[in-house]
């Protein structure tokens, strides 16, 4: 196991396409159990699951929108709820990184985060639409993830590199 694992992220706002973002990560080569989603309460996507009456003789747009999550290795919506497919992320997601932080900025620690990029991300996610956050087994392709998700339109970008803890959380 490498000492270290990448992941890049980027911030989009609430009018990007997500379904767009994630069908050119997977042509790219990304899989889908390595990629997470963190929307903000307020985005659209948000309140189709929020808004959610089960059961229904036919499939409505939150079944669907809710399969459609439940393809990625996570999908958080901060105080609706979460969609987590990949056993790395639930460990990630669920691990006690800083019991100071709350539990958006704390989940974001799990995913390598430092604190006070926890807690300016989760404020940041309060206004913006969604955070696109992509594990990689090399820094090679997490540059790779870095262009293809500024090539789309991420607000901002960049890439962490994780511990040998973090790694053996989030990896797949």
């Amino acid at each position: 196991m490498p000492a270290t694992q990448s992941a890049a992220y980027g911030m989009y706002p609430q009018n990007a396409v997500l379904p767009e973002i994630m069908g050119r990560l997977r042509n790219a080569g990304f899989e889908k159990q390595d990629i997470c989603m963190v929307l903000s309460p307020s985005h659209p996507m948000a309140s189709v699951v929020r808004d959610a009456k089960f059961p229904s003789a036919e499939p409505s747009q939150s079944a669907r929108m809710i399969a459609w999550f439940s393809q990625f290795g996570a999908v958080v919506i901060p105080a609706v709820g979460f969609f987590i497919r990949s056993q790395a992320f639930l460990r990630a997601l669920m691990m006690e990184q800083n019991p100071t932080l709350g539990g958006g900025s704390r989940m974001l620690a799990g995913l390598g985060f430092s604190a006070d990029e926890a807690l300016r991300l989760h404020r940041a996610l309060q206004d913006a639409g969604a955070l696109v956050y992509v594990s990689c087994p090399e820094s090679e392709k997490a540059k790779w993830a870095l262009e293809l998700l500024r090539s789309m339109g991420a607000r901002e970008v960049a890439s962490l590199e994780h511990n040998e803890m973090v790694q053996a959380a989030t990896a797949s």
